[in-house]
């Protein structure tokens, strides 16, 4: 099926889905009422019918529409219920790839008539799809093998209508809970989106980090073919290489290296390049079986980060691996994870929540993040401290994509069931 390219079929596919999830409570509420059972809001929103529908159109519009939920659900799924939670992360993989009708028409307008001339082959089926664009493999006629990522049509033109049209789905659905405000989120995700949706920029700081990383022996970056890239085609060296998450199964010292590597990189990215990816989505990270490196992908979401804001984590990392927890909530007040009301109101909580924070930095040894206890007592404290509306605070907008990243990479060797020392490879920045 076509991605609606439109702002008219785009919004039409939003009342559509509206419709279909309001028609889908009516009959749940039906259903129930006959059974005798008095069902809540959330019971008949958060159905399986339901779910199926807000998947299969958001997964059809892709771009920002597809974009917002998957951000929703990396940096808001612990708090979200669980049914939600699984409708938003099921996007995360299941992305539409365009019909070859429309692939072909998108690479006219972008490459000119006649442009299959310059490949011995171009696979129309893509390798990978998902929410802003579908990667194909290609061979030039030169001989480079090459992964081409090509931008869904009208994607750049709907990213602020789409925006606004799923936050005002999923507030007038109730499929968000009232406990979440993402509305001081979406002039940001607007702007991130815009960003993320010119190629040309991305294509800059892929070859950017390539410079950066050209000497590491345990990462690899795809080289730009700045030849064949446009505003809404990003053309680079092929990489084969299999899902990270894979190495789940993985003996123990190879999963323990690969999550020393992410975090001494995230590290560089802080407080030596001043330039940092802040999407980490697993799909980001490849693992090359032959060689054991680890292939970075998707350079969109890339972010300068200014001096300040690397020495404000400087002071807060050391004092937590100092055990300063004092010293440690002092520096994360004015890095801006939380204000004065917060302090004033639960310091206690705060204290609670930090200590369990802390456990990576405090442990002797390697840690391991495989303890599930630790990652769920941290939930659960950080759920419980949000639920108090009065001390609310949003920090500031690159505190909040450092800290995505954080999370991420602490998700990632979670699930990775790793051991990093981490006291070890964090001295060296302190």
């Amino acid at each position: 099926m076509a991605v609606p390219s439109g702002r008219l079929s785009r919004l039409a596919r939003f009342g559509g889905l509206a419709s279909g999830v309001a028609g889908g409570m009516l009959a749940e509420g039906a259903r129930q009422f006959s059974q005798g059972k008095r069902p809540t809001v959330g019971d008949l929103l958060l159905t399986p019918a339901n779910a199926v529908r807000v998947t299969e159109q958001l997964a059809q519009l892709r771009g920002a529409a597809m974009k917002v939920g998957q951000l929703i659900s990396m940096d808001a799924g612990e708090m979200l219920p669980p049914e939600l939670s699984d409708i938003l992360s099921r996007l995360r993989a299941d992305a539409r790839p365009m019909p070859q009708v429309q692939l072909k028409a998108a690479l006219n307008r972008r490459w000119g008539r006649g442009w299959e001339a310059r490949f011995q082959r171009f696979d129309f089926d893509p390798v990978a799809a998902a929410s802003i664009g579908q990667v194909h493999r290609a061979l030039t006629r030169e001989g480079e093998d090459l992964a081409v990522k090509v931008q869904y049509p009208g994607v750049r033109n709907s990213i602020d209508s789409d925006v606004d049209n799923v936050a005002t789905l999923l507030r007038v659905s109730g499929l968000l809970p009232r406990e979440l405000d993402v509305t001081p989120l979406l002039g940001e995700a607007k702007r991130q989106l815009h960003e993320e949706a010119d190629y040309e920029r991305e294509g800059q700081h892929l070859a950017r980090f390539g410079a950066l990383l050209a000497d590491h022996p345990d990462v690899v970056v795809p080289a730009l073919h700045a030849g064949l890239t446009r505003p809404d085609v990003l053309a680079m060296t092929y990489l084969s290489g299999d899902p990270v998450e894979d190495l789940i199964a993985a003996p123990q010292a190879q999963r323990d290296q690969v999550a020393t590597v992410l975090m001494q990189l995230l590290l560089r990215e802080l407080f030596e390049f001043g330039l940092m990816q802040t999407d980490p989505n697993f799909a980001n990270y490849r693992h090359e079986a032959t060689t054991g490196r680890i292939v970075l992908l998707d350079f969109g979401a890339t972010r300068e980060i200014r001096p300040e804001v690397a020495e404000g984590y400087r002071i807060f990392l050391k004092a937590a691996l100092d055990d300063d927890r004092d010293g440690a909530i002092e520096a994360a007040r004015r890095i801006g994870f939380f204000d004065d009301r917060a302090l004033s109101k639960d310091r206690a909580g705060l204290e609670a929540m930090f200590d369990l924070a802390m456990a990576p930095f405090r442990a002797p040894g390697p840690f391991d993040f495989g303890d599930t206890a630790v990652v769920g007592q941290l939930r659960t404290r950080g759920m419980t401290f949000a639920e108090d509306r009065a001390v609310w605070h949003i920090p500031p907008i690159d505190t909040l994509f450092i800290q995505r990243k954080l999370g991420g990479i602490y998700l990632l060797a979670a699930r990775l069931k790793a051991r990093v020392d981490v006291r070890a490879i964090l001295q060296p920045w302190l």
